[in-house]
């Protein structure tokens, strides 16, 4: 059976382990789309890039046969998951999207809930403040001329220059995080608001419980909407939807 899988999360690198151990009875793609410089890369197939649109991605599921498509991308990642309901449904190719549950407020956390990125440089306010800013490297412009505050930010990958607000120093990290190491980071910077998107998981939750351990206000951008899907919430329930897919279809097609 075909299967392309639309990766780049923790979910989809668990999917990937469990796809090797499989074995013959899935010849698998990975789709990355290069966002991050230096990707932890699964002992499968590898495709770097984007397709070119719906049609694009229409057109590589035609011509290499995809029984399956698995959408492991963000949850902010909604182009791509849209794109990929789309394609999968001008293909006639099933489709499935892992998405981990988000994140919900817990007592004691003093969560400022925005929209978008925009809603969120708002939300700072006027007042000059020190920001952990956690949003990823592709979301800093609406932060660009947020004030005169001091940025910390972030990231997997070092952004543009010109991408990054005004005096904004950066972090290189990447996942998981502890408490103690971020409630470390978060006295020692003096930080006086964190800005984060809605990703769930646990890799980079620590930041919210070090937040709510020092009383710090959290500016977390909720989740957009994305395509209709049918969804599962991680890699385990991916790969049970998958052998099922497997066990029901022809073995005629099996065998291709």
């Amino acid at each position: 059976m075909r299967v392309l899988v639309l990766g780049g999360t923790t979910e989809a690198r668990q999917l990937y382990g469990l796809l090797e151990q499989a074995g013959a009875r899935f010849d698998v793609t990975v789709s990355l789309a290069g966002a991050t410089r230096a990707p932890v890369l699964p002992r499968l197939a590898v495709r770097i890039g984007g397709f070119g649109g719906v049609d694009g991605l229409r057109d590589w599921l035609v011509a290499h046969r995809t029984d399956a498509v698995i959408d492991a991308t963000h949850p902010f990642a909604v182009r791509m998951s849209g794109n990929a309901a789309q394609a999968c449904a001008r293909a006639g190719v099933a489709l499935l999207r892992v998405e981990r549950p988000g994140w919900t407020p817990v007592e004691g956390d003093r969560w400022i809930r925005v929209d978008d990125m925009q809603a969120a440089a708002r939300a700072l306010g006027t007042t000059p403040r020190r920001v952990l800013l956690t949003v990823g490297r592709k979301d800093l412009l609406p932060f660009h001329h947020a004030g005169g505050h001091d940025w910390l930010l972030r990231s997997v990958d070092r952004p543009d220059a010109s991408l990054l607000p005004p005096g904004a120093r950066v972090l290189q990290a990447r996942g998981p995080f502890d408490v103690a190491a971020e409630e470390a980071l978060l006295r020692d910077e003096r930080i006086d608001v964190v800005i984060t998107k809605n990703s769930g998981g646990a890799a980079t939750y620590a930041k919210l419980a070090a937040a709510r351990a020092l009383g710090l206000p959290v500016i977390m951008v909720d989740r957009p909407p994305v395509a209709a899907a049918p969804t599962v919430a991680d890699a385990t329930a991916a790969m049970a939807w998958l052998e099922r897919l497997y066990a029901h279809a022809s073995p005629t097609r099996r065998e291709v």
